[in-house]
């Protein structure tokens, strides 16, 4: 298959911007890795490219390949956020084609360091997610909408297991409950027990839910220290604030109900600032102590 590719990656690798070029290849056992192609060319490029991600597909006699042009941004985008878990196998676990001036190789070592930072990061988004997907489920589970609420409390248990892979220092993989079962056997058992029990669907949501709160209030402070400390950088915050913080845009649409779940964990406090309708304020976070009204 490489021999095949050779003049598409030779190309890629005489641009100026191409900074590295992994080649990963589907395995005997038919893992998703390569969305079910035969091959992949993972090319990743400098800022200075006006694309972030560009696709082509390739098929070669009984063979198919797929070539992926992608940021260094966008890159870093997909491991920080993990909205991208192919990402990680690909780099470890593909073979490097091409890497200029070391790229890859410090890259790779960056990820395997996991900057104490960036797990913070990782960690406030992943529970946002969390928070997110157990309320709307449990809104679900008390309108007696089981399906649905059996769909968000299956996705906040995989927030719920990357957040634990997370805070023992390793990257989400794919295969993320393999990981769980191994760090944290006491999800893992919840997963299993949810899609495996003979029991009543409304029953096992309902001491699901039972469960996964204690679970979720264990990991409230690690979830919301990010959040936290960015909020400590000035005294109270507009909605509209954190929305243009850097940082904090990463939370995206989840932000509103994390906000709210912290209110009502008393870790960040509401201020009411005037507005210019009468009986009507403007609602200010802090995570300072209330003022007296």
């Amino acid at each position: 298959m490489e021999k095949l590719l050779r003049p598409i990656y030779q190309e890629k690798a005489s641009h100026p911007c191409t900074m590295g070029i992994i080649m990963i290849e589907k395995d005997k056992n038919e893992s998703p890795i390569t969305d079910g192609f035969d091959a992949v060319l993972f090319v990743i490029t400098n800022k200075g490219t006006q694309k972030t991600i560009e696709a082509k597909h390739y098929v070669m006699g009984e063979q198919k390949a797929a070539l992926y042009i992608v940021s260094e941004e966008k890159m870093r985008e997909w491991l920080l956020l993990g909205n991208n878990r192919k990402i990680f196998d690909w780099l470890y676990g593909g073979k490097v084609l091409f890497d200029r001036n070391e790229f890859l190789e410090e890259l790779k070592a960056e990820l395997r360091n996991f900057p104490f930072y960036g797990r913070k990061v990782k960690m406030g988004v992943e529970f946002a997610k969390l928070i997110r997907r157990y309320i709307d489920g449990k809104d679900f589970f008390e309108n007696h909408h089981y399906l649905d609420a059996y769909n968000h409390i299956i996705h906040s248990l995989h927030h719920l297991a990357r957040l634990s892979v997370i805070e023992k220092g390793f990257h989400p993989e794919v295969t993320v409950w393999k990981q769980v079962k191994q760090i944290e056997p006491e999800i893992y058992k919840l997963y299993e027990e949810l899609v495996t029990s003979d029991e009543t669907i409304d029953k096992r949501l309902e001491l699901l839910f039972l469960a996964s709160e204690y679970l979720i209030h264990s990991k409230l402070s690690l979830g919301a220290e990010h959040l936290v400390r960015v909020m400590d950088e000035q005294k109270e915050w507009t909605i509209q604030q954190f929305y243009e913080h850097t940082e904090l845009q990463m939370y995206s649409v989840d932000l509103p109900v994390f906000l709210e779940y912290l209110v009502g964990r008393k870790m960040i406090s509401i201020q009411q600032r005037e507005s210019k309708g009468k009986g009507v304020f403007h609602r200010h976070y802090t995570t300072q102590i209330p003022e007296e009204v």
